[in-house]
């Protein structure tokens, strides 16, 4: 039996058709616009079967014993009593607010991300916590301030694509697909990254820029595009404000000044401002290379300004705007009592800028526990994520989670984190529950992602863990549902479309037409209604009303100031299509057919050093040291390493993030440069 759904082994949510034999996962296969022959391939889903049904799934409750030394298996009934019994404690000992629920990417930012926040609101936390200071959100909160939600690319249709930070080839193979597609069509393809990607030696123009520096360089670009007269002066007199503060600023940025800081040429720069700016349509795709460092948030406002300037918003083959569906907000933010402050309350601008995003500044995690600011956490549930692993500055993340009073985790695998837990609770993967997408709940069309087969074992999809857990907590009334899809025939009442509607669409129900320059008819979701080039909101708030205003700020990669004694330029490596972040490496066929935890060092500083192909190498910084092997490679330059990202749980001496830092935050978004470091290297 084949059954459409959609595969949320990875935060792409992949259209796919799941093979079922007698309520068993045989495989499963991605849908595309692509020949079969064409089609790109995912290591992840290609080991669906082995993945659901691995030997190492946690399938059982698990409760630490008194004594602490190791886990015994439980009934749901235990688990869950004792979970409440501990929220109930803390709320009256020391609050509601001593609780908070920790999320990563593993089970989807829509309906999954709306749960557990409408639990926690209706019992009086505000501290329902993503990971978004560090990936995605932050770059859409950007977006927003810029022209009111992100834009999306729309790369088939454009004649000219800038890949910016972004391997679409180890995370979206839908999107990269595109790509290709319109490359083998005419379109030209600058590539924009440090690293030489498989998708970088295919472009037309390759840069390879600094890293934590393409902020300049937006700036550069856009300084060049208004002093040469390329910019759509349309659009511009009527569909934008603060174009002159713009103007006065990039005007600090010419291409000669600025190229020596991000290791170009003045003429690189020009070049691709020039071919960008006259080429259309042409798209932008700005990715997780832009995540991770301090300036995140004026760098992505920056490129969001690039589209305005040129007139390739919500243009066919341009960078279009959402089609949000009008979903119920069930996050119940009104429950919570009218002086509750999160404990990211130093980042109000971000805490607020979406209706249903909400706190994002996961480092504040670390902060209340360990130092007790703004006040202490004493209970944190980690809900699909693991911050031992993937939180910067891994030696006091764990130094916090070991402090805490009570650990709850829920998760498919036993990881770092949940060594840690006092309560472990079995969740059951994408294949094994209904739920509604992130990518559905924002836009048309809406693919439902099916159960096609029973949880394994005794484990829980995340929508009944959450329930049941509400309704025990006396919140029956807030959580009615019975099943997933009475949860989103609720959500999506407003809509006029629900569960049986989506399965009888298995290809995407859209539900409004696809439009495009929607803005000359409705207003751009800004206070003044129009794309603003300065924001009266930041200024108002004491920030730049125009990016880098006062200039780039320190030096945005990390222990810059210790480079006589961290000599190499260290960045985290790319994102694997084996794996998502740190997980599935205990999958043997995944294992098995790639490299490891290793290290890329270019051959000069090899030779230089005394390494060869597959020597043990020791990495430090002012945090830490690690271990990984060495590959000799050019994908990186000279006096630059890149290391393997995501190996902590199968290798604690590989953990990447022993490295990295949370020192010192970004004032607008809380991110912290955990993807650049100075390091160095030595043979062992």
């Amino acid at each position: 039996m084949i059954i459409e759904t959609v595969c949320r082994f990875c935060s792409s949510c992949c259209p796919i058709e799941a093979e079922v034999e007698g309520g068993r996962l045989i495989r499963a296969r991605r849908k595309s616009f692509l020949e079969p022959e064409k089609r790109l391939s995912c290591a992840k889903l290609a080991a669906a079967a082995e993945i659901v049904y691995s030997p190492k799934r946690l399938t059982t409750p698990l409760i630490r014993q008194k004594d602490g030394s190791r886990f015994r298996e439980a009934g749901w009934d235990e688990a869950l009593d004792l979970v409440v019994d501990r929220f109930q404690q803390h709320k009256a000992r020391t609050g509601a607010q001593s609780i908070a629920w920790l999320r990563g990417m593993a089970a989807d930012w829509g309906a999954p991300w709306d749960y557990p926040n409408r639990l926690m609101n209706a019992f009086g936390s505000p501290n329902t916590i993503g990971n978004g200071s560090i990936c995605f959100v932050a770059r859409d909160f950007a977006h927003s301030y810029v022209y009111g939600s992100m834009a999306f690319p729309e790369a088939k249709g454009a004649k000219c694509i800038i890949v910016w930070g972004k391997n679409d080839g180890n995370t979206a193979l839908g999107a990269a697909e595109s790509i290709h597609w319109a490359r083998e069509h005419g379109a030209r393809l600058i590539v924009i990254d440090p690293v030489r990607t498989a998708l970088a030696r295919k472009a037309d123009i390759w840069l390879q820029i600094k890293p934590g520096h393409d902020g300049l360089l937006a700036m550069a670009m856009i300084n060049e595009i208004i002093a040469a007269n390329l910019y759509d002066a349309e659009f511009v007199d009527q569909y934008t404000i603060g174009f002159e503060e713009l103007r006065r600023v990039a005007a600090q940025y010419p291409a000669e000044r600025v190229a020596g800081q991000l290791w170009l040429e003045p003429e690189q720069i020009r070049e691709i401002a020039h071919l960008y700016a006259t080429t259309k349509p042409a798209t932008i795709i700005d990715g997780n290379g832009l995540d991770m460092h301090r300036e995140v948030f004026d760098t992505t406002r920056a490129i969001a300004m690039l589209r305005a300037l040129t007139g390739n918003l919500d243009k066919p083959g341009g960078d279009v705007f959402p089609q949000p569906i009008g979903a119920r907000n069930i996050q119940l933010f009104d429950r919570l009592p009218p002086d509750a402050q999160p404990i990211t309350r130093d980042y109000p601008l971000f805490n607020t800028f979406s209706e249903t995003w909400g706190n994002q500044v996961q480092g504040c995690v670390v902060d209340a526990i360990l130092e007790e600011k703004p006040y202490p956490l004493k209970m944190v549930v980690v809900q699909s994520g693991n911050p031992l692993v993937t939180m910067a500055d891994s030696s006091r993340t764990r130094a916090a989670f070991a402090k805490l009073e009570t650990l709850v985790v829920i998760d498919m695998f036993m990881t770092e984190t949940a060594r840690l837990a006092d309560v472990i609770l079995p969740a059951s993967s994408c294949f094994e529950k209904t739920q509604l997408n992130r990518s559905s709940i924002r836009n048309n069309p809406m693919f439902l992602q099916n159960a096609v087969i029973p949880p394994v074992g005794d484990s829980w999809p995340d929508w009944k863990i959450v329930f049941e857990l509400g309704r025990r907590l006396g919140l029956e009334n807030d959580f009615p549902w019975q099943t997933a899809e009475e949860a989103i025939d609720y959500q999506l009442e407003p809509t006029g479309v629900g569960v049986a509607d989506l399965r009888a669409n298995g290809k995407g129900l859209r539900i409004e037409e696809l439009r495009y320059e929607k803005y000359r008819d409705q207003p751009f979701k800004t206070p003044s209604g129009k794309v603003e080039f300065f924001s009266s909101r930041l200024a108002e708030a004491g920030f730049s009303g125009v990016p880098f205003a006062g200039g780039l700020g320190p030096d945005p990669i990390s222990f810059a100031d210790q480079s006589a004694t961290y000599p190499m330029l260290g960045i985290s490596g790319s994102r694997d299509i084996r794996f998502t972040n740190s997980q599935y490496r205990t999958i043997p066929s995944l294992l098995k057919s790639g490299a490891g935890a290793v290290i890329d060092i270019h051959p000069e500083d090899a030779e230089r050093q005394g390494f060869a192909e597959g020597d043990r190498i020791g990495i430090e910084t002012p945090k830490g040291a690690i271990e990984m092997i060495a590959r000799i490679s050019t994908t990186v330059r000279p006096g630059m390493v890149r290391l393997a990202w995501g190996w902590g749980d199968y290798d604690a001496k590989a953990n990447l993030n022993t490295l990295t830092e949370d020192d010192i935050r970004g004032p607008i978004s809380g991110t912290s440069t955990s993807r650049s470091f100075m390091c160095r290297l030595r043979k062992l």
